[in-house]
């Protein structure tokens, strides 16, 4: 059976989430739905990420089995078809050797998370930011970021009901810029790393957040993952404003 490598965006609000639920529109659900009306009784397909309730993607990728050697092109064609009125996308599609797959190849993760810091709420962009009502510094958050790079036990930053074997993962980078508005400011944080524990990068945020405001120092941050204790942990931060924007390989299974 040919592999295919898809690239996807999607809008998470109305679903609960990537994986699959037998009552409930998942991203998955939405996509194997609109390859059954391709083939019928196709394997499941499998991704790089299972991103949560209201998660957002710009560069999710999924792999999937057809039983037609199908153009590339006209795969992705026929997906965005059958997938409309579904705010999910496919926007680009390549097959790839049968030893590819979407999760256990990659190599990184990326994500994206934009907080939008005024006092109005969000009107066209309303559930894709973070909206706080208050002022933030940027140069505090950057400080406390720091600490935070490399190789620790996050379990502070990790949900209670995080499955992964292990507390210990590796943040390779995690930047912190502020774009000017009329009104107020956007913060984007971008985070990088092999893998992620569940609600990991919310927690980041959600702490960072506190950082800007002045509510906690930088040094806190460090104080807190140190502690290796969920409950130092600032708030959580919601979906809203949270992307998986990207996801790296050995070798980009797109280039072509």
């Amino acid at each position: 059976m040919p592999r295919y490598a898809l690239k996807i965006e999607y809008d998470g609000r109305p679903f609960c989430g990537w994986q699959r639920q037998v009552t409930l529109p998942s991203v998955q659900g939405a996509i194997e739905s609109a390859l059954a009306k391709l083939e019928p009784d196709l394997p499941s397909i499998g991704a790089a990420g299972r991103t949560d309730t209201g998660v957002h993607a710009m560069g999710q990728v999924a792999h999937c089995d057809m039983r037609r050697d199908w153009p590339p092109f006209r795969l992705m064609a026929a997906l965005n078809h059958h997938l409309r009125p579904a705010p999910v996308a496919i926007l680009d599609c390549a097959q790839v050797d049968d030893r590819f797959h979407a999760r256990f190849s990659a190599t990184e993760r990326r994500y994206l998370f934009r907080l939008l810091a005024r006092r109005a709420p969000p009107t066209f962009e309303a559930g894709q930011v973070w909206n706080v009502r208050h002022a933030l510094s940027l140069a505090p958050m950057q400080h406390a970021a720091q600490h935070l790079l490399g190789t620790h036990d996050f379990t502070t930053f990790r949900a209670s009901q995080c499955q992964a074997a292990s507390p210990v993962k590796t943040l390779d980078a995690i930047d912190i810029d502020c774009v000017t508005l009329p009104e107020g400011q956007e913060f984007r944080f971008s985070l990088r790393a092999r893998s992620f524990l569940h609600n990991q990068v919310r927690s980041i945020v959600g702490t960072l957040e506190r950082v800007g405001s002045g509510a906690w120092t930088p040094e806190d941050v460090k104080t807190a993952l140190e502690a290796c204790d969920r409950a130092a942990c600032g708030p959580v931060s919601p979906p809203d404003g949270l992307y998986l924007a990207g996801v790296g390989y050995p070798s980009d299974p797109f280039a072509t």
